[in-house]
């Protein structure tokens, strides 16, 4: 007899953007002639850099030929790449990054989520609530969250993050071994200074905890003393992964590739105390379940680095950045509280007069025909928000904002 891991069916009903889809695929089936506008999952519009097409046409062409075909890619990825991430995402930073501590992936989410493997069932998990549902589901499917009560998990630690603390995580009262922070904040928006970073990387190496640092929206940082990297920070070396993606960077939510780096300072412990480095540890995983990204798409990664690459990702996130302002200036007009949309391509409401996040959706949905995401799918923090994304095109974004003016009855 076959049977499952039970962890699985502790996960509560959908994953998040599933339930939205079901919600909206109904509301669809019974109003045909609506005319949908979806600010919900942060999924991209704009068109991959030329410069990425370019480069990958080109690469298309190498594996048209005896002499420049690729097979199998190398499991943390091709040189190429690595130098450009090295060169450009740190060194021009000041910050000292190993080309053998970077690792090329098919996505952050992908990475964030397996990322847990190396760790053992009973390392305890914080999560900064509101927060990206992966990094809590892909611990429940591995049996360390506990049982689901009123909305969390009982082995889990919540760091509230609200308009009242103004979205500033407060150090964990119990000690904790594994720290989730989503910075550039998805789905709130917000960030942390160089100082408020510092405390948790003190944290950190005083608890021989480790910090998984997930920096998919890094590009979007427009302040100053905002930190890109938290290697920015002294001692992050010793306590941090960092995760980044060229998704939301240079459009590749369809095209998949993103990296994390690992430090080789970077150590964990066996149950008798003793250290083991987490570099080699997960090149050794990546070796037994993944293949690699294909040379195409790291052709493609590659060519974000150069000068036409740059320039044109630049007036991207420009583009994203900018319906981001829209958003938030036309909600702040008819007297909407909004966060976010400054460092970061979301824009984090609160619902009026308190309403329910799922209530407030479907009332957005049937009123205005838009679509966002409940910040309670965020986690129990987010109950009394509303996550809206810049991703869409800048008619789509300028037509929500009108009909949140003149449709949506508060």
């Amino acid at each position: 007899m076959a049977i499952v891991n039970e962890n699985h069916l502790k996960l509560p009903g959908n994953y998040l953007f599933a339930e939205i889809g079901k919600r909206v695929a109904a509301f669809k089936e019974h109003n045909p002639s609506a005319d949908i506008i979806r600010l919900g999952i942060g999924d991209v519009t704009r068109p991959l850099p030329m410069a990425c097409i370019d480069a990958m046409h080109k690469a298309v062409d190498d594996m048209s030929r005896i002499e420049s075909f690729k097979g199998y890619p190398e499991y943390e990825g091709y040189d190429f790449l690595i130098n450009k991430i090295v060169e450009n995402d740190y060194k021009k930073r000041g910050i000292t990054v190993g080309v053998d501590e970077v690792f090329v992936s098919d996505g952050a989410k992908s990475d964030t989520a397996n990322i847990q493997e190396l760790f053992g069932l009973n390392s305890r998990i914080a999560v900064t609530d509101p927060v990206y549902p992966v990094y809590v589901d892909s611990n429940v499917m591995a049996g360390r969250t506990g049982e689901y009560i009123d909305g969390k998990w009982t082995n889990v630690t919540y760091l509230p993050c609200t308009s009242e603390n103004g979205f500033v995580p407060e150090l964990p009262k119990e000690k904790v071994d594994l720290i989730y922070l989503c910075l550039p904040n998805n789905p709130t928006g917000t960030t942390l200074t160089k100082e408020q970073l510092k405390v948790w990387v003190d944290y950190a190496a005083k608890n021989k905890s480790i910090i998984l640092f997930d920096s998919a929206y890094e590009a979007f940082i427009s302040e100053k003393d905002v930190p890109h990297s938290i290697y920015e920070i002294e001692g992050a070396k010793e306590v941090a992964i960092e995760f980044r993606s060229f998704s939301k960077t240079a459009g590749f939510t369809g095209t998949r590739c993103a990296y994390m780096v690992i430090p080789k300072e970077l150590k964990a412990y066996t149950a008798d105390g003793s250290e083991i480095g987490l570099n080699r540890l997960w090149y050794r995983r990546q070796a037994t379940k993944f293949n690699g990204v294909s040379y195409i798409v790291q052709r493609g990664a590659e060519a974000v680095y150069s000068e036409e690459g740059q320039k044109q990702v630049k007036e991207t996130i420009s583009y994203y950045l900018s319906n981001a302002a829209i958003i938030k200036n036309g909600l702040e007009s008819i007297g909407i509280k909004v966060f976010g949309g400054v460092n970061a391509p979301y824009i984090w409401m609160q619902t009026p007069n308190g309403m329910d996040s799922w209530v407030f959706f479907d009332k957005l949905l049937s009123e205005a025909n838009i679509v966002g995401t409940p910040g309670v799918g965020f986690g129990p923090s987010g109950q009394g928000y509303f996550r809206l994304t810049a991703f869409g095109s800048r008619e789509n974004t300028q037509a929500a904002v009108e009909r949140f003016k003149t449709r949506l009855k508060v």
